[in-house]
């Protein structure tokens, strides 16, 4: 849907545009190249945008889009998009994380429109490689609830699942949601990111009582990433792999029950034969 030549009209259809999250630099030459050329620019706060573009010396008509859009503004700005380029921003980083612009892209592919995207910042992912915590699995749950049940009841659901939970969370609420780390998941290492990509960035890892302490005698500001790391492995219980083994020998010979049990459990595989033998010669 898009071209090299900044002269050429783009086509119409709806481009979803990642913003910078602080650093004026998160910019990409692709979304400044968009912002440029498009017809409409829908954001959550025209303000916010408009500041932006500005910095960029971009003069584009703004279209209001965020939580309290209704349906009837949904449709105006999908009759646009069937003669015009219309490009979805947030108020800052990629769209569509933790807002409401998902339903303005399902509106437009169930209409055929063409829908692109030029991908760029992100908080969460900014975060999630500045932290240290495990990244080949993980999962971004939005906002904290301000309140104190909905926040420990969204904890409990997610406390067993084997990934870093990432969480977008505000400087007033922070101290509270690490007492509930703290209460809920003891001994989970934490992180917490804030003003990602701007002067001031800052990542501090530790546990829930450590960044309970810094953050106490130093109040945080700005916007905050919070980061869980995964619950850690159980040990393999010995006495169970045993039973398993007990149970294997009566079918399988010592070196097939040693190594299905080390699969099961991780144990040593040569520990588990050792003592496969032992059994089998009682």
């Amino acid at each position: 849907m898009t071209s090299s030549d900044p002269s050429e009209k783009l086509s119409a259809g709806l481009y979803i545009v990642a913003t910078s999250i602080g650093n004026l630099g998160d910019m990409t030459l692709r979304a400044i190249d968009i912002l440029k050329r498009c017809d409409v620019v829908a954001c959550e706060d025209t303000r916010v945008t408009g500041k932006l573009l500005k910095l960029l010396g971009i003069s584009a008509r703004l279209r209001r889009y965020d939580d309290h859009a209704s349906e009837g503004d949904r449709a105006q700005l999908l009759a646009t998009m069937q003669g015009s380029a219309v490009a979805l921003v947030s108020d800052a980083g990629m769209p569509l994380i933790s807002d409401p612009g998902y339903r303005l892209v399902r509106d437009a592919k169930d209409a055929g429109i063409a829908v692109t995207v030029a991908p760029g910042a992100s908080a969460p992912l900014a975060a999630l490689a500045l932290s240290g915590l495990p990244n080949d699995r993980f999962l971004f749950a939005g906002f904290l609830p301000s309140k104190d049940k909905a926040r420990t009841d969204t904890l409990t659901g997610l406390e067993t699942i084997p990934a870093t939970l990432i969480f977008f969370d505000t400087a007033p609420r922070l101290l509270k949601s690490l007492a509930a780390i703290a209460a809920k998941m003891p001994g989970r290492e934490v992180s917490v990111a804030r003003e990602l990509t701007k002067l001031h960035e800052e990542c501090r890892t530790g546990s829930p009582e450590e960044l309970i302490a810094h953050y106490t005698a130093h109040p945080p500001k700005g916007e905050i990433v919070l980061l869980i790391g995964p619950p850690p492995e159980r040990a393999p219980d010995p006495d169970a792999a045993e039973d398993m083994l007990r149970e294997l020998l009566e079918t399988e010979k010592p070196s097939q029950a040693a190594a299905k049990v080390a699969k099961a459990t991780g144990l040593d595989r040569k520990a588990l034969y050792a003592r496969a033998m032992e059994l089998r010669a009682r």
